[in-house]
């Protein structure tokens, strides 16, 4: 029976292995999963519980290092799949005797490199050099967006095998287009009503997801949009976004409703799905907006640039204009003609992400590594 272990530095990240865990499981693996204790993780044999940091200054980074080496010489896996950049350079770490023993296949997963164009100099300095060393320690290393594929090709194919896939795969039928009577039945149940100019920005309030870049704009839309209405979904890591909200009054506007386990309710009823990312890997939530046949409007980053062409399946707008931003915004709001276009381009351009697709990829280089094993 084939052994595989998936390593990251947060518990929350496993939601998006699930489906590669539930193939290994139906073919009769051993599955199992090491993060932090942050949250509960049900679909794998064992969860190993080691306090993976986030940053790599971090004091506990040898004793993580320990606690995992004898996990994997205990268990013996055939395959370690990290993800995340600490749980990357943890899992290979620990696993650098028993990989030049030829006894594990390592897979990496890069969500989104820290060194990037436009990147500051500190993360080339800090995390090329580390990431470089650590190819020595892997077998594939799986790229999620053109341009870290692109850098990767050109700097680190001689090191591992590199390859590109669509992303880490969205359930299409759980995210798909309603009709306009679904859409009214939606809202009644949320509390909006069908006059609402819905805008959703769906991700984890810190500062790069950069929810305040449009909060300090909303007056400025308000004065062209009556009836507008911004949700913010996801965990409130950090109470500036909120705190700004307060302090300019706009409490009738922006709603912070938290982690939410039925956000694909609110990003059907959307009439934009909304992105000012400083930097993205392939963000699952514009993926899953466009699965909906929604229009995205994002900040220009190598994430949002793999997925968005603008003027076809979405806009994109610089974040040194914020005077841009309330643009596309309020060309889709007039304009039910282009609204339309983009959203069906963006329906369309959401079928290439498709869950299946990305399993059927992972299970074929998975099968690779177990027969080279045997």
């Amino acid at each position: 029976m084939p052994k595989i272990l998936y390593v990251s530095n947060t518990a929350n990240f496993s939601k998006f292995n699930r489906p590669f865990m539930h193939w290994c499981t139906d073919n009769g693996w051993q599955v199992d999963y090491c993060a932090p204790g942050d949250e509960n993780i049900i679909d794998c044999n064992k969860h190993y519980v080691v306090p993976i940091p986030r940053s790599p200054f971090s004091r506990g980074i040898f004793s993580c290092i320990k606690q995992l080496k004898i996990i994997l010489e205990k268990e013996q896996y055939d395959i370690i799949h990290c993800h995340t950049p600490m749980g990357g350079v943890i899992a290979r770490l620990a696993a650098k005797k028993l990989y030049r023993q030829k006894k594990v296949k390592i897979i990496y997963t890069a969500h989104g490199f820290h060194f990037y164009k436009g990147a500051p100099l500190l993360n080339w300095l800090l995390y090329y050099p580390v990431e470089k060393y650590l190819l020595k320690l892997t077998d594939v290393l799986i790229t999620i967006n053109k341009e870290d594929y692109e850098r990767s090709i050109e700097k680190f194919s001689k090191r591992c095998k590199v390859l590109f896939m669509n992303g880490v795969g969205v359930n299409l039928s759980r995210f798909s287009k309603v009709t306009k009577k679904d859409n009214s039945s939606i809202r009644k149940e949320l509390g909006y009503s069908d006059d609402d100019f819905i805008i959703t920005v769906v991700a984890e309030t810190n500062k790069n997801k950069n929810q305040s870049f449009l909060i300090r704009q909303v007056p400025v839309l308000m004065e062209k949009i009556p009836h507008l209405k911004i949700l913010f979904l996801g965990k409130e890591t950090l109470p500036d976004a909120h705190n700004l909200v307060n302090e300019m009054g706009l409490q009738d506007v922006c709603q912070f409703l938290g982690y939410r386990k039925d956000v694909e309710l609110f990003t059907k009823i959307s009439n934009i799905c909304f992105s000012a990312s400083i930097r993205e890997g392939l963000p699952v939530n514009i993926i899953e907006a466009m699965a909906c046949g929604k229009v995205c409007i994002c900040s220009t980053n190598r994430g949002h640039n793999s997925l968005i062409q603008n003027n076809f399946n979405g806009l994109i707008f610089n974040l040194d204009d914020p005077s841009e931003m309330v643009d596309e915004i309020l060309k889709v709001y007039s304009d039910k003609t282009l609204a339309k276009q983009l959203a069906d381009n963006s329906y369309n351009e959401s079928k290439k992400y498709d869950v299946k697709d990305a399993v059927e990829f992972t299970a074929r280089v998975y099968n690779e590594l177990i027969s080279i094993n045997n």
